[in-house]
This record gives C-alpha cells, structure tokens and sequence, in this order.
C-alpha cells in the first residue's frame, strides 16, 4: 500500500483546503459547544446518547462542508438493547471525528488526557472519552475500570487496537490485547468497524493536507468473545478487519 504522489495543482489545492477544514471545524464547532455541554445536566446514558446525537449533527455539517460524504454500512448489526466494544482501524486524524459520532447509541472511546488540557474544546473532548495517561501505570488500570464501568452502564466502547495511527504501508498494525481483554472481562460481543478513504483524504505523509474523499464505515458482525482467549478473539478480529480493508481498496 504505497503512498501516493501528486500532482502540484493538487498539492496546492490539497493545502489551501485543509485551511478550509480547520475554519469551518472551528466554527461549526464553537457553534454545537453550548447545546453539546446540555449533556451534563442528564443522567450519564441520556446524557451520552444525546452528546452523541449532537456530535453526529455537527460531523453531518462539518463533513459536507469539506465535501467528505459519509457512506455507513452494517448497521443493522447493533442488536436493540444490547452494547458492544466496537473496533475501529486507525490511519488518519479524520478517524476521531467519523467513528463515535456515527455508532448507533450511546458511545465513550478512550482518549489522552492532555488534549482535555486546552480551553473549550477540552471540556467537549473529555465528555466523549475515557481519558487516560499511557505512560503512567495507575492511569492506564483505572481507565480500564472506567471502560468496564461505560459498557456496564448499557453503552459501547470505542476502541482502536492498533493504538496510534498506522504509518506503515501495511492495511493494519498488529493489535493490542486491552479491546479484546475488555470484551473477555466484560463479556461483550465485539463489533470490529473499517474505516475506508480516510487515509485518501488526510494521507498520513503528508502535513496540513486535506482532500474531498467520499468515506465509508463498515460494520462488521459481532463477534463473540466465547470459548477464545484474548490471542484467539485478537487474531480473528485483526482478520476479519483485514480482509475488509483490503476488499474495498483494491
């Protein structure tokens, strides 16, 4: 999966874009802020659900602002009244604002603390997540019993095995146990997700680029943590994610 060279209209076009995106998602967002911090006032599954239905609203605005149409597929997958850990690869920032927003229900991914740190948007990015120091021990256990405690509540887990964006010119990194353990230890069915065009329309080498890309979520089924280790349940997700990558970017 070599990266691809482009030409210099594109490269330019490509740049002065990107500007276009950070405008429009600077403003659309100072828009959602207040009516998004409502949440806050609901109990905790209400009150995700909702931020989740006003972060899907703003991505709807914000995605075809830059001329990203939003294809999703396999919905019908996420069974009523039931939650899952869902599993997403992960190539580009464009990832973040296309997964949670469009899981069905009410949702928390898990995130690093430090961009709770910045005004405004700190306060909007710490309502959607599981925040979480990597590099310290204590953190990482207690933001694991947060995760158990957000599935325990009747809502998914979003997750990216992979843990940072993949650079490499394979279709995915090689997995972390913690989505897999948190299915075993929770006994939660996993629904892994394929996340397609995002790497097209914020290719991982280039910087403070930006492309319209049409972009398509797959659901895949749910797979059962049953009868399989952590290596085992590991091994086939990774499996069933790479095949579907593979099939819609041939």
């Amino acid at each position: 999966m070599s990266e691809k060279k482009y030409p210099f209209a594109i490269n330019v076009f490509g740049h002065i874009w990107a500007v276009w995106g950070i405008l429009t998602f600077a403003i659309t967002f100072l828009i959602i802020f207040l009516p998004s911090m409502l949440s806050h006032l609901m109990p905790e599954k209400k009150g995700q659900t909702y931020f989740i239905w006003i972060s899907r609203l703003w991505m709807r605005v914000w995605l075809t602002l830059i001329g990203c149409r939003v294809i999703i597929k396999g919905k019908n997958h996420f069974e009523k009244g039931k939650n899952y850990v869902v599993t997403f690869n992960h190539n580009t920032f464009m990832d973040v604002p296309l997964s949670c927003p469009f899981v069905p229900g009410g949702n928390k991914t898990i995130a690093k603390d430090s961009f709770a740190k910045y005004p405004i948007f700190g306060q909007f990015y710490s309502r959607g997540a599981v925040l979480v120091n990597r590099k310290n021990e204590l953190s990482r256990r207690k933001s694991y019993e947060q995760m158990k405690m957000v599935l325990k509540s009747g809502m998914h887990m979003c997750l990216y095995p992979e843990g940072t964006r993949n650079r490499t010119t394979e279709p995915l990194k090689a997995f972390y146990d913690g989505a897999f353990k948190l299915a075993k230890d929770s006994n939660k069915f996993i629904i892994p997700c394929v996340l397609v065009g995002t790497r097209k329309a914020m290719p991982p080498h280039k910087k403070f680029f930006l492309l319209p890309t049409k972009l398509t979520m797959h659901f895949l089924k749910p797979v059962s943590p049953e009868d399989k280790s952590v290596a085992q349940l590991k091994e086939e997700v990774f499996q069933l994610m790479k095949e579907e990558y593979i099939r819609n970017t041939q």
